[in-house]
């Protein structure tokens, strides 16, 4: 029987054209491999290693302490985990400094993801308990707004207070933004999130004390040094990644010592870079409403991060707190490329596995955040929430308007530059008549035309 009309199979070429496409993000491999032996499958070493090692544990330890036999069974568990992760689970997009890493960063999402559906079915008794037993100090932690003040005496402005303000948290905001950015690599999404979190702290001031900061406070040392520096220190970095040429010479064609080591240290670097574009003038609206919910879900995961150590009480500087940044932040990496990916290539219909494991964590968190801190969200002011929902759409939909109407910009330039070309070409006058300033511009053009041809070309960051 014909097929109907209108009606299109997925033909042998595009299937593979599709699973190619999903591997890159996926299941990135690795190409020109210089030391077979760091990429050779050791199945069967690796089982003996790990029979070995278990039989060790089982009978050279003294069992008679039940709580420490619980804490060694579960840290057993993990590194076993992580064994089999390297064996089952997906590469991900990128492959330096090997791809056994980012395994293993993909199995402690899953062990996150999965801690966390177990958490939300506990009740609150059960969780102090478990808390307690993961860190005995627990039970005499208090939270930072009950002992401290927050937005004091804001008319008072010294070298002093200024000062006392940049310690290691400011530090670590610093340096959290310039991840950010090389992750981000966009100056317009970039501080758009910087300005609608600080929006985004006024509007949940009412929930969380410690939101309350003066007025030179947030919009000085956090959106301007700490959030602006960052933003550019993260942005250069991107453009000498992107402007530096890659290639790889192997270990072994390398004489000099120097030249080994420095090979070595190389490996943790980028195999590849790749130019990002996240808006066009022809973009789609649901490429633009994927940017939107990628900020949201962004917002989303800053705020679970607050109301985590306020809810269960612990401080900033434990390491529950600084482990998990640390874990989402090597989580976000692969996150980050995979959903460009799917919002950019048409040929990417899903998204990729990390991507998907960012997702839930972000909304399991959430979840466990309402659902034990009841006596903090019937606080909620349904006015403030309200507000910061439109002004956030309002900021962010500008901002994706402003960004648009830049490439169209862009593009309407780069058709008149190309344009002029052309005429000066057809009258005949010789290369030497054209301006040294046009020939920086035309430069600059083939490097940016030769960085997005690296979206086709080049897979792994």
């Amino acid at each position: 029987m014909a097929p109907a009309l209108g009606s299109r199979t997925l033909s042998k070429d595009d299937n593979v054209n599709y699973l190619l496409h999903f591997r890159m993000i996926n299941e990135q491999q690795v190409e020109d491999i210089s030391i077979d032996f760091f990429y050779k499958p050791h199945t069967l070493t690796l089982l003996t290693f790990t029979v070995a090692s278990l039989m060790y544990f089982v009978f050279s330890r003294d069992d008679s302490d039940a709580d420490k036999n619980l804490r060694v069974g579960l840290l057993l568990v993990v590194s076993f985990f992580l064994v089999i992760s390297v064996l089952a689970f997906p590469n991900g997009p990128f492959i330096r400094p090997h791809p056994a890493i980012w395994r293993m960063v993909f199995g402690l999402s899953v062990l996150y993801f999965l801690f966390l559906v177990f958490l939300i079915f506990l009740n609150w008794d059960q969780v102090k308990r478990l808390m307690y037993w993961v860190d005995p100090n627990l039970r005499y932690a208090i939270r930072e707004v009950d002992v401290m003040e927050y937005a004091v005496n804001c008319h008072v402005i010294t070298c002093e207070r200024i000062w006392s303000h940049f310690d290691i948290f400011a530090f670590g905001h610093f340096a959290g933004w310039t991840v950010k950015a090389m992750l981000i690599r966009s100056y317009s999404l970039c501080w758009t999130i910087s300005i609608t979190w600080e929006l985004t702290e006024l509007f949940f001031m009412h929930l969380l004390p410690n939101f309350a900061e003066c007025w030179w406070d947030q919009v000085v040392l956090d959106i301007l040094l700490c959030n602006g520096g960052g933003i550019w220190l993260g942005m250069t970095v991107c453009r000498y990644l992107e402007m530096r040429t890659y290639q790889w010479a192997s270990i072994r064609d390398i004489q000099t010592t120097s030249g080994k080591l420095k090979r070595v240290v190389l490996q943790f670097t980028p195999a590849s870079w790749t130019y990002v574009r996240w808006l066009d003038p022809k973009s789609s609206f649901q490429r633009l409403a994927g940017i939107y919910l990628f900020m949201i879900l962004w917002q989303l995961t800053e705020l679970n991060t607050f109301f985590l150590k306020h809810i269960f009480v612990f401080q900033a500087s434990h390491a529950l707190s600084w482990c998990r940044i640390l874990l989402l932040g090597a989580i976000t990496a692969p996150t980050v490329r995979q959903y460009y990916a799917y919002l950019t290539d048409t040929q990417c219909k899903r998204v990729g596995t990390q991507c998907w494991m960012f997702g839930a964590i972000a909304f399991l968190e959430a979840l466990a955040c309402f659902k034990f801190g009841q006596d903090v969200f019937s606080k909620t002011q349904a006015r403030s929430v309200f507000q910061w929902l439109l002004c956030v759409a309002l900021i962010t939909l500008l901002c994706l308007y402003g960004m648009v109407q830049y490439e169209r910009m862009y593009e309407q330039t780069s058709l008149s530059d190309s344009d002029d070309s052309h005429l000066v070409d057809s009258r005949g006058n010789s290369p030497d008549e054209i301006t040294g300033q046009k020939d920086s511009v035309e430069t600059s053009k083939r490097r940016c035309d030769s960085g997005r041809t690296k979206i086709v070309n080049e897979h792994e960051d």
